[in-house]
Order: C-alpha cells, then sequence, then structure tokens
C-alpha cells in the first residue's frame, strides 16, 4: 500500500491521521474539503503496532510535512494523534481530535449499549457472533456495515472510493490500544503535550462525550472541547452537522 495520499499544493501543514485501526483512507472527504485552502497530507498508516505507527507518521511527516503541523485525528486517529504528540511535540503544533473514543475503560460499557440498543435482535445477535471472528476480514468488514446504522445520527448517502480495510492491523494494533487505555498510560501521554488540543465530537456519537472530556480535562494544558448536535461518530458524513463541522474546522486550522 501506498502510504500516503497528498491533496491540495504545498506546504503541507495539516495531516488527517484515519481511524480503525486499519481503515485507512477513510479522510479522503476531509483532505479534499480543505485541500481548496492549503495543502494536506493523508497519512495511510500500515504498521501493525502502536511503536510502528508513529514510527511511520514520524518518518512521513518528517519527510512531506512543514513542520511544526496540525493533527486531525479521527477515531483511532485521534489516540494515534495524542500519542505521538507526547513522543515528538517539536513536530506538532496543534492537535484537533474528531470522535475519539474514551480514554477511560469506565466508558467504554457505554459505547456497546448505546450501538446495541439502536439494532433490532436479529442484528445484534449478528454483532455478537461477528465480534468473536474479527480476524476474519469478511466478518471485519461486516461488522463496519453494522455499526454503520448505530455510529450516524441521519447520515449523507456516501461511499468513500480507496478505502483499504486491514483486519489484520486492527487486531494487532487495536490489541495493544485497548491494553493501553485499561493501565492509564494512554491518558497519561497526555501530560506530555504543551500545545492546544482541541476535540470536535457528536451529541449522538455512541463513544461518550464526558469519556473524552472529563479525562483529557484533567490531564492537558491547554484545552477545549466543542459538541455538535445532531451528529454522529463522523461529522462530515452527516446532512445536519456537516457544515458546521467544517465552520469549526476551518476556525481551528485558521485557513478559513
Amino acid at each position: 500500500m501506498n502510504n500516503l495520499r497528498t491533496h491540495g499544493t504545498p506546504p503541507y501543514s495539516v495531516a488527517l491521521l484515519h481511524g480503525g485501526p486499519g481503515v485507512a483512507g477513510e479522510m479522503a472527504p476531509v483532505a479534499m474539503e480543505l485541500s481548496s485552502k492549503g495543502g494536506i497530507l493523508e497519512p495511510l498508516q500500515t504498521a501493525s503496532s502502536i511503536d510502528g505507527q508513529v514510527a511511520e507518521l514520524k518518518r512521513t511527516l518528517e519527510e512531506h510535512g512543514q513542520s511544526p503541523m496540525i493533527l486531525v485525528g479521527y477515531s483511532w486517529g485521534a489516540w494515534l494523534g495524542l500519542l505521538f504528540s507526547s513522543r515528538y511535540p517539536g513536530l506538532v503544533r496543534k492537535l484537533i481530535l474528531v470522535g475519539s473514543g474514551p480514554f477511560e475503560e469506565k466508558y467504554t460499557d457505554q459505547i456497546h449499549q448505546r450501538r446495541f440498543n439502536r439494532l433490532n435482535r436479529d442484528e445484534q445477535k449478528e454483532l455478537k457472533s461477528l465480534m468473536g471472528k474479527m480476524e476474519n476480514p469478511a466478518a471485519f468488514e461486516r461488522v463496519g456495515e453494522i455499526l454503520a446504522q448505530t455510529d450516524y445520527y441521519d447520515p449523507i448517502p456516501m461511499r468513500v472510493e480507496g478505502v483499504e480495510l486491514r483486519a489484520d492491523i486492527f487486531n494487532s494494533v487495536w490489541k495493544e490500544a485497548s491494553e493501553i487505555r485499561k493501565n492509564g498510560k494512554l491518558l497519561e501521554a497526555g501530560k506530555r503535550i504543551p500545545f492546544p488540543v482541541v476535540a470536535i465530537h457528536g451529541d449522538h456519537d455512541p463513544h461518550p462525550a464526558e469519556g473524552v472530556q472529563k479525562p483529557l480535562s484533567m490531564v492537558l494544558k491547554d484545552f477545549r472541547f466543542i459538541l455538535l448536535e445532531k451528529c454522529g461518530h463522523s461529522p462530515w458524513m452527516e446532512k445536519q452537522a456537516r457544515d458546521e463541522f467544517f465552520r469549526v474546522l476551518n476556525k481551528e486550522l485558521s485557513i478559513s
């Protein structure tokens, strides 16, 4: 896999970090929207460990970006952005977290409950069955299809081309990521970030907003939290929140 896409014209001062882990290319619609106003890097993470993804991102930003950069991390990419920023703060001037997962283990039950409550009985049964088979690429893809029903508020019908699903990357990286949330190392990383961090979150996102806002407020020196109404996990895919999302994002990027 080519692990970098570029949008707009140099210099590239903003990098968008996709989610998953293992869902490379899903940030393309955001990159294309922003590219008329500045150069955007869209790194596609291919490494199968957290350290590997951090190192891969460092190489990409040093070789192609204009540091210090603004990182916009979505879902898993929000965690990756925070972990990267804590290790290499000199390469980053601002971190924007979009649809982040909660930073403490105590909030995770809310995610599962909210998703199950938005499915019918057959879908709940299928999801439970598939969750134990995530190493299978077909099961990984099907879980994504089911969660698309639970994670949006009022979605825009949109198929993002060029997204590569990697179940192997998901299983390997998520095992590590889950562990560092449990043992507190994920949140601890925030204490080493000296620059501004902004979290943008949808009020309909099954990932509880308080699981992002409260923990990060305790450890970050400069933190703001923005809650979007009538918005699910992917704000740029929401009919009623898309415009407000890009208004907020452009303002935070100072390219509006």
